[in-house]
């Protein structure tokens, strides 16, 4: 099994762009050295904040934008390496709003798996930096189509499942890739966190949604008490015991107080009402997540007023829904205003496919400038990152695609990614595995 666990960037040779390009570094190569001044010339600019230019360029120096715009009125410096995007298109690195990034490596080893906690269903204090494993290898599969940036959250098994990480697919170890350590707080009430009762006797944990949604009340009303004892403690005429830390209530207090989001997963319309009934209750900053099979409120879920993470889109209907409910989703969501991002979801090995998600979301009536930034500028904003990531801007990270055509276009192939103004080696394992067996194909 180990060979699951190679780097991809330790066999990788130099990638030049055109002309004297600099040598390019591995994945996670601890040498890297700043980003050199890199202009990419000709191309489709997809900017997803100011339009489409047809013919652009983009100029990137020291990590970040530093010019875009008309090629007949943005300057190339003189010192600047050029990479030649004529016929090509060039837009932002892609953002995934789910994803389990480095927690699952070989789905059948559980070794290798970190993505839920079974010893309780309230964990709001995992944190999912903890468990990050930068140097999985399906982390150059999902950039080779270029997603650039991911949140990191647990598996949907517990009620509070821990705090979701930001990350950039690209670094020089595990902390620089690592955007934001607790970023969000993953919260289900979905029909699978149910746990069965085991054979041996009584569930140890809520096996109902009604028992759902008392335990997360629980939980906060717990918090809350924590927060008044620990204020109460700090005044400088308490006479009582010494307050005990509680890691668990305490990391509930910053989503308490509105400070950050919690992603509040739920499927089906009444798991969304009463979801979002308790979000109310205590006031929490919300961001719902995949309302997959809640159509028949969609109207409600805009008056909310959140932001939606949408994903799975390749779910099937329910019984009582049309062929097309769920591809169908975001764009009646989009209509009544509401701001959506797409996650990949199902596993770690399908974030190359986030693209297309968005583009059967086209076919299915959400606009195609809407859809662009469901998965670039939206999920950034939704998570607090839109000042750095998600659109061509001058002063933003310079994660910039450039591909041979429309991104959401199955048939488009990438053919440079760069992060942080560096360009990614295009070398993933299944590349590798590709170049060493396909020749033996041909031979035979």
């Amino acid at each position: 099994m180990r060979r699951y666990f190679l780097v991809a960037g330790l066999l990788l040779s130099s990638l030049p762009l055109t002309g004297t390009c600099a040598a390019q570094v591995g994945p996670n190569d601890t040498a890297l050295s700043p980003a050199k001044m890199t202009a990419i010339v000709g191309g489709k600019l997809l900017t997803v904040t100011h339009g489409t230019v047809e013919n652009g360029v983009v100029v990137m120096s020291a990590g970040k934008i530093v010019a875009v715009g008309p090629a007949a009125s943005t300057k190339v410096p003189g010192d600047a390496q050029v990479f030649d995007a004529k016929g090509m298109t060039v837009y932002p690195g892609l953002f995934d709003a789910e994803t389990h990034l480095g927690l699952a490596e070989v789905g059948s080893d559980q070794n290798s798996n970190d993505l839920a906690e079974p010893s309780d269903e309230i964990m709001p204090h995992m944190h999912v930096a903890d468990a990050f494993h930068a140097e999985t290898v399906r982390i150059p599969v999902a950039r080779l189509n270029g997603i650039t940036n991911a949140i990191v959250a647990p598996a949907s098994q517990d009620s509070v499942a821990g705090q979701d990480a930001a990350i950039q697919l690209y670094g020089r170890d595990r902390d620089a890739m690592l955007l934001g350590r607790d970023i969000a707080l993953a919260m289900n009430f979905e029909g699978g966190v149910r746990r069965k009762a085991n054979y041996d006797g009584p569930a140890k944990f809520p096996t109902t949604r009604m028992g759902l949604a008392t335990q997360i009340r629980q939980a906060f009303l717990d918090a809350q008490a924590y927060e008044a004892e620990m204020q109460a403690a700090a005044k400088p005429d308490h006479k009582g015991p010494e307050h005990k830390k509680d890691l668990k209530l305490e990391a509930l207090l910053p989503y308490l107080k509105g400070e950050k989001p919690v992603v509040l997963s739920a499927y089906e319309s009444y798991e969304v009402e009463v979801a979002m009934g308790i979000a109310k209750e205590f006031h929490l900053k919300v961001i719902l997540n995949h309302v997959t099979h809640a159509q028949n409120i969609l109207d409600e879920i805009a008056s909310y007023q959140v932001p939606v993470i949408v994903g799975p889109i390749y779910d099937a209907p329910s019984p009582d829904e049309r062929y097309d409910a769920v591809y169908s989703l975001p764009a009646e969501l989009q209509k009544r205003g509401v701001k959506i991002a797409f996650s990949s979801l199902g596993g770690s090995g399908d974030v190359r496919n986030l693209p297309y998600a968005a583009g059967y979301a086209v076919a299915y009536g959400l606009p195609y400038d809407e859809a662009m930034k469901a998965i670039t500028l939206n999920p950034a904003e939704m998570f607090g990152l839109g000042d750095s990531l998600g659109s061509l801007d001058v002063g933003k990270t310079a994660n910039v695609v450039v591909a041979s055509g429309d991104p959401l276009d199955v048939r488009t192939s990438v053919k440079q990614v760069f992060i942080d103004g560096h360009a990614i080696p295009m070398v993933s394992r299944q590349t590798q595995l590709r170049d060493q067996y396909m020749p033996l194909t041909k031979k035979n």
